[in-house]
């Protein structure tokens, strides 16, 4: 009898992993959660700091930081800091170019779920807070709107550029205009010579009463004051030529949102002129001069504008002494 051996054979050793292979495992493993995909759905349009997101989920901020760590490091994620704070919002570059369709598929997907009604109604919650936050601050401090927005950038700094790309934009009529969030009524002199219909909205009553009373000195009778915001239904049917925000959406809680509902009361042909910071490190600027948003990276801006369905004509960027940036932006419907 012949004794036999059974003779194991090694397993062949596994291939090392290119680059692009773990990109891709890294990619899928970060979508692979309920948690997560929420999150992602969440930061749709908007970026909401740590805080923020834990109030939303209903989860500690360990726990919620993991999570946020593992798609930011797949690409999903990216971060600007404000003051002592970061905040997140969904990545539109930065993605290797063969994962992009992946990673655009995966941005629809969830953009198609409902949400849970205990988050949608903390998210709402939350933007009305921060509505809040901002109203009673230009409520509170009406009476010196030029000192505090002097802070920063003052009107003067920013307003030739601003008048000269109204004149300059590719319209082919100027019949309504449209200015979101007129202050205390400055540009409103430019709008109005060149309209025969121009509404003023604001949804602080007392900022709109000082523009009210600028408009009236200086002998403005084709402006129309509306008391509320762009989801109010007084714009219903508002076919605008052109609409306005100048230095207005850092102070809103969803800006996205803003452009996307000013987008809907456009004209054909119609143009969206904005002017507002470039993004900055100066945390001051919540508590002094009542900003939500520190600012904003073009790019980022150019996506919402995107997403309203609006495409960048043309863009200017002023460099200010104290450090600051101002963009100046139009875009027209695409």
């Amino acid at each position: 009898m012949y004794s036999t051996s059974t003779i194991t054979t090694p397993p062949a050793a596994s291939p090392a992993a290119t680059p692009q292979l773990a990109a891709l495992a890294n990619l899928c493993k970060a979508s692979a959660d309920p948690l997560r995909l929420q999150v992602l759905r969440v930061l749709c349009k908007d970026s909401f700091g740590v805080s923020e997101l834990c109030s939303i989920f209903g989860i500690r901020q360990p726990a919620l930081s993991h999570h946020l760590k593992v798609l930011a490091s797949a690409g999903l994620l990216a971060t600007r800091r404000e003051g002592n704070s970061i905040f997140y919002r969904r990545s539109s570059l930065g993605q290797q170019s063969e994962l992009e369709p992946l990673q655009h598929c995966i941005f629809e997907s969830v953009d198609r779920i409902e949400l849970p009604a205990t988050i949608g109604r903390r998210l709402e919650q939350l933007y009305r807070q921060r509505e809040e936050n901002s109203r009673n601050f230009f409520r509170d401090n009406a009476h010196k709107f030029r000192q505090q927005q002097d802070l920063i950038a003052s009107y003067e700094q920013y307003a030739d550029t601003v008048a000269q790309m109204l004149r300059d934009a590719p319209l082919a009529q100027r019949g309504t205009a449209l200015e979101v969030g007129p202050g205390d009524g400055a540009f409103l002199l430019e709008l109005a010579p060149q309209f025969e219909r121009v509404v003023a909205l604001d949804n602080a009553e007392l900022m709109l009463n000082q523009a009210r009373q600028r408009a009236t000195a200086a002998g403005l009778d084709n402006i129309e004051f509306v008391h509320g915001d762009t989801g109010s239904r007084e714009l219903d049917g508002l076919a605008a030529d052109c609409a306005v925000i100048n230095m207005v959406l850092h102070h809103t809680p969803s800006p996205g949102q803003i452009l996307n509902d000013v987008a809907s009361c456009l004209a054909p042909g119609g143009v969206v002129l904005v002017t507002d910071l470039c993004s900055h490190d100066q945390g001051w600027a919540r508590e002094n001069c009542g900003d939500l948003w520190l600012g904003f990276e073009p790019r980022e801006l150019g996506n919402w504008a995107r997403e309203a369905g609006l495409e960048d004509i043309t863009s200017v960027y002023l460099a200010q002494r104290n450090g600051f940036q101002i963009q100046v932006r139009l875009f027209g419907r695409s």
